[in-house]
């Protein structure tokens, strides 16, 4: 596509050979609230418009929100509403796009792909609909972010720069994180590998003149538990003159594989009264966010509120916020508790020569090899490799391989992280 090679052809082959929008089941989606009713939309201009914002771009007449409609059809000016976020938009213009030319529409109907200017909220993902027939349809999955650097301005002028560029990308791109550290108060950018974070780093030099200082990649590590324990009580109670602070809080700390957080309140008989009970539950899940062995973020686990004890003058919200939190914390260190790494698909393509040395290579790697096939006059080598051992890898296979072999990598999962690295790791965040 960079040379332009191809790109006709494969254009014509999409018209083709692919079905129409005619040719296909009609869409379905869920009503707004009830996520088990289906509904069905029919690529018919007659039907109530649908449409799903796939891709956002940053343009200097404001920001472009490419989108799909499904159903029905919308003129310019025209009121959509957001049925993800529940907010009404304004379409101030459709354009329909070709390269880098735009041209103006006044209405889109169905089976047309074009941007939209005037929307604030809208993301990559979201329904636009009719407010009057609202729909849900299927949202793109996006994964979490697996490796992170941190960033940091030469000069103040660049300081304002970074901001804009950072927030112009994060709504770009739903893989790309942006935060800040609270210990170290640095602005930390997240993303899916290497190359992912390369490429918008050199985004804010050539689109936003950013002059930024990049720090070393970092692996997004997570914590989790492998022990159930029971009936774990912390108790918050200060004096200090005048109302004081008091809760008892009682919780079973679980794990629970694949279904992230989850908060059950077994609470009966008015132990602790119904106004407490979401501050104790957002006190663990900002404990969550710190884990006990590293402090990396908590992932998978079931908290159970059992019992508890409040104080009628001296109990309040915060208190109960912090007890939970520090439950959470005593349990979790009960419940032995692990470092999750993300383990990486990877797939090498490899002059047959180099076969062995490309699989020595990915096995020092902890690497896990999957299979091997023959593609042609090259060898498919496919692996698990955990992320943290690839930092530099593109580097390696070219000169192993005399610059022949290729290779392509995306996440797979979290695995916990053998015993003797996960020692060198909570050594190394403790600064031991």
């Amino acid at each position: 596509a960079f040379k332009n090679k191809g790109v006709q052809p494969m254009l014509d082959a999409v018209i083709d050979f692919l079905p129409s929008p005619l040719d296909i089941p009609p869409t379905e989606g869920t009503k707004p609230g009830h996520e088990d009713e289906i509904l069905v939309r029919k690529a018919d201009e007659k039907e109530p418009f649908a449409a799903l914002a796939f891709k956002i771009v940053a343009d200097p007449f404001g920001k472009l929100t490419y989108f799909r409609v499904y159903s029905g059809q919308v003129n310019k000016g025209d009121e959509v509403y957001n049925s993800t976020k529940e907010k009404r938009e304004r379409l101030g213009r459709i354009l329909l796009m070709h390269a880098n030319q735009r041209e103006d529409l006044d209405v889109a109907l169905a089976g047309d792909i074009v941007a939209g200017l005037g929307f604030k909220e809208v993301t990559t993902g979201d329904t636009l609909c009719d407010r009057s027939n609202p729909i849900i349809l299927e949202r793109m999955e996006f994964p979490e972010p697996v490796i992170h650097v941190a960033i940091e301005p030469k000069t103040k002028d660049d300081q304002d720069k970074l901001g804009k560029a950072l927030k112009s990308l994060s709504d770009e791109d739903p893989t790309f994180r942006v935060r800040t550290d609270e210990e170290t108060g640095q602005t930390v950018i997240s993303g899916m590998g290497e190359l992912h974070l390369e490429i918008l780093v050199d985004r804010m030099q050539r689109e936003f003149n950013v002059v930024a200082t990049v720090g070393k990649p970092q692996v997004a590590y997570r914590e989790t538990i492998t022990k159930k324990v029971e009936t774990v009580e912390y108790r918050h109670v200060k004096q200090t003159g005048g109302s004081g602070q008091f809760a008892v809080v009682k919780i079973d700390l679980e794990p629970n594989p694949g279904k992230g957080y989850e908060f059950v309140d077994k609470i009966s008989g008015g132990r602790i009264p119904r106004e407490y009970i979401q501050p104790t539950n957002q006190g663990i899940q900002s404990a969550l966010d710190n884990g006990v062995l590293a402090g990396y973020p908590t992932v998978d686990v079931k908290a159970t509120l059992v019992d508890g004890q409040y104080h009628d003058v001296d109990s309040s919200e915060m208190a109960f916020k912090i007890a939970g939190q520090m439950a959470f914390k005593k349990a979790a260190e009960m419940a032995k508790p692990v470092i999750l790494e993300p383990i990486m698909q990877v797939e090498v393509v490899t002059p047959e020569e180099y076969m062995g040395s490309v699989v020595g290579d990915l096995n020092s790697r902890r690497g896990r090899i999957e299979g091997m096939e023959a593609l042609g006059n090259t060898q498919v080598v496919r692996a698990q490799v955990p992320l943290s051992e690839m930092f530099g890898y593109s580097t390696d296979l070219r000169s192993s391989t005399q610059g022949r072999a290729t290779y392509t990598m995306q996440f797979a999962q979290y695995q916990e992280v053998p015993g003797n690295i996960s020692t060198e790791i909570v050594k190394r965040v403790r600064g031991e």
